[in-house]
């Protein structure tokens, strides 16, 4: 992460309680050592065990992550970054329109028989993935149904 993507990002960070004065224990790695070693792993694609060594240790990474996904920190966090851009690009930062589209994957043989179908017209077996974007093309909503599922999901993750 070069320092202007930094100096952008650090502002939206939520601020560590201990930082606040609130207690806790201080935390033993930088916020953007964490950060640079997840936008790795998901450019990468690789799996946090096959971590190089130049980040912190795996499972601290994977922990900081675990941490802010069951808090709803990462959707916050890729909301207002969401928001910041629209702002740039001189849009209110809330979208009032968005654009929906779903495409049917196939999936492996692993994939739990549960979560996968039959889309009869594209002849596909497996998921269907369904995407809210913006007028901009950026990410709203995802959601992952069987293809066999009609109709758009009730819920969107």
């Amino acid at each position: 992460m070069t320092d202007a993507e930094w100096a952008a990002v650090r502002p939206l960070l939520p601020v560590p309680a201990w930082f606040q004065g609130r207690g806790g224990r201080t935390e033993g790695y930088c916020h953007r050592q964490l950060l640079d070693a997840i936008r790795y792993l998901v450019a990468g694609g690789i799996s946090w065990r096959a971590m190089p060594a130049d980040f912190p240790a795996w499972a601290r990474v994977y922990a900081f992550f675990r941490r802010w996904r069951e808090h709803g920190l990462i959707a916050e966090f890729h909301d207002r970054l969401r928001g910041t851009v629209r702002e740039r690009e001189g849009r209110e930062a809330e979208p009032t329109a968005g654009i929906t589209d779903a495409q049917s994957v196939r999936a492996a043989a692993t994939v739990p028989a549960a979560s996968r179908g039959y889309d009869g017209g594209k002849k596909v077996p497996g998921r269907k993935r369904h995407i809210v974007t913006d007028t901009l093309g950026l990410l709203l909503a995802v959601a992952v149904t069987a293809t066999s599922a009609t109709g758009t999901p009730r819920r969107a993750c």
